[in-house]
């Protein structure tokens, strides 16, 4: 088939999450704006979720999988994931579902004139702490990268594939992918999307991580921008 999208789903012990992932992404599939496949990225599970993501791509021939030999984390997998997807638009979304992969077309309907459309969540449904240490971290990565960005937290993007594949990506990236974009001379768009409290499995984040890791990685992000190499050819030979 013709594919025009693909979904990466990283998943690290989410085999509590994996029968309800399966129904949501089946059924998002079913109302996809365009044809679209799925790409699970499992990041060293140490509980049950391989073998229950092995079932589902043996039963689904639009769903693959990538297995990592240990946890390498979402920027590693995401990496994996820009690398081996084929098709023209790219996305992802996390596997615990505080998102919806129907919001996919709510972003697809803005992709033809947007490099990068990133969601940003409504009315989150977490607790206190992990809402104020996101706000937390969003206001220092856009202190430093003044993306405009509300929300790159959010686990609901769409991109064009040829600018994922050129990310330099490394670990804590994730954080900055629409700046990212942006220092490709591309464009960004947020569009606003459903968010609902975790059902089942657990955060792999803590508080300290939450917060340390963003300015951590922002001065990478820094490090990154004033080295980036950036160009257009405008006539070739051959």
């Amino acid at each position: 088939m013709d594919y025009k999208f693909t979904i990466i789903v990283p998943v690290y012990n989410e085999e509590e999450n994996m029968e309800r992932l399966e129904k949501e992404l089946l059924d998002y599939l079913k109302s996809s704006s365009i044809l679209t496949k799925i790409l699970i990225i499992n990041d060293g599970s140490t509980d049950g979720s391989q073998i229950l993501i092995e079932t589902i791509c043996e039963k689904y021939s639009n769903f693959d999988f990538i297995l990592f030999k240990n946890n390498q984390g979402l920027s590693t997998a995401l990496k994996a994931g820009f690398d081996s997807v084929t098709t023209a638009l790219v996305g992802y979304i996390d596997a615990d579902l505080q998102t919806a992969p129907k919001d996919f077309n709510l972003l697809l309907e803005h992709i033809n004139d947007y490099d990068l459309v990133t969601g940003v969540r409504q009315h989150r449904k977490d607790r206190f702490i992990k809402n104020a240490s996101s706000t937390i971290a969003n206001s220092i990565r856009r202190l430093f990268t003044k993306d405009g960005m509300d929300d790159t937290g959010c686990p609901l993007k769409v991109m064009q594939t040829n600018y994922a594949k050129r990310i330099p990506m490394f670990k804590g990236l994730h954080r900055f992918l629409p700046a990212m974009i942006l220092l490709q001379n591309g464009t960004v768009k947020q569009i606003p999307v459903q968010h609902f409290p975790r059902i089942a499995g657990t955060s792999k984040f803590g508080l300290r991580k939450r917060l340390m890791s963003p300015l951590i990685d922002c001065f990478a992000f820094l490090w990154m921008k004033q080295r980036n190499i950036n160009y257009n050819i405008t006539k070739k030979s051959f």
